[in-house]
């Protein structure tokens, strides 16, 4: 018999998500300086929004974040992204929902967040090739940019484990 007066275990569905640490911008306001201008950088229409969903979401699951995940994948849906293609991400390779650019970037963001094989680069010349084919030099940069955004914000998803939400507006630090 349970005790009702115990708190909720973590994994009970009642129980609310809660931060492991407080919202890092109050104490190092000059985060939300960084955050503007990263999302500055990656707002430049260069590649289109949705492709950067589909990066960032990626890489939150391969960090197996699920932060990351939930709130690329609100962004993904109210963009009117179907369901198959959000739930294909994890298994891009043989998906028919994605456009060769679209696979571009989702292997590049793969090779650079996943370890190479031994005596391997995670980017080799070829992979750099086949996005160049798709992207142009902005674009190719501010693809880069975002990848590194988003292996950015990785960190503080996982150490400091924001409450997930699926907007941005959302409280997510608790």
């Amino acid at each position: 018999m349970t005790n009702p007066s115990a708190p909720a275990s973590p994994a009970s569905p009642a129980s609310p998500a809660v931060s492991r640490m407080p919202d890092p911008s109050a104490f190092v306001p000059e985060l939300k300086d960084v955050s503007a201008a990263l999302f500055r950088a990656t707002g430049n229409r260069s590649v289109p929004r949705t492709t950067m969903s589909l990066v960032h979401l990626r890489a939150g699951q391969i960090a197996g974040n699920t932060y990351l995940t939930v709130l690329n994948t609100g962004f993904l849906r109210k963009a009117g992204e179907s369901e198959e293609r959000i739930t294909a991400v994890s298994s891009w390779q043989d998906a028919p929902y994605f456009t060769g650019a679209e696979r571009a970037a989702l292997a590049l963001v793969e090779a650079t967040l996943q370890p190479a094989p031994h005596g391997r680069e995670r980017v080799t010349d070829a992979l750099y090739a086949e996005v160049a084919e798709h992207y142009d030099e902005k674009a190719l940069a501010t693809l880069t940019i975002a990848i590194g955004q988003i292996s950015f914000f990785t960190a503080l998803a996982v150490i400091g484990k924001p409450r997930p939400v699926d907007s941005l507006a959302d409280q997510q630090w608790g």
